[in-house]
């Protein structure tokens, strides 16, 4: 892990793309700013998480409906040998 002192108005970069600002140290609270392009996703921790496990699940739906229908489709054996 990269650790850096910035001070209120002071900014990092990441890559050419990202920046992020110091905007406000009150307590043990900090501030930042991010400019980024729109195509990059920025978010909270927990909501990071919240979104990973969502899409895990719609994953395992999805393979599961799948799974369910394959039972309805015709196999590509029975669709040869008729012919």
């Amino acid at each position: 892990m990269l650790t850096l002192t910035r001070s209120v108005g002071e900014s990092i970069r990441i890559g050419e793309d990202i920046e992020v600002y110091v905007v406000e140290v009150r307590g043990g609270t900090v501030r930042l700013g991010f400019k980024a392009p729109r195509e990059v996703a920025i978010h909270r921790e927990e909501v990071y998480r919240q979104i990973a496990e969502a899409n895990s699940l719609a994953a395992e739906v999805a393979a599961d409906a799948l799974g369910a229908l394959a039972a309805f489709a015709p196999s590509l054996e029975r669709s040869t040998s008729k012919e």
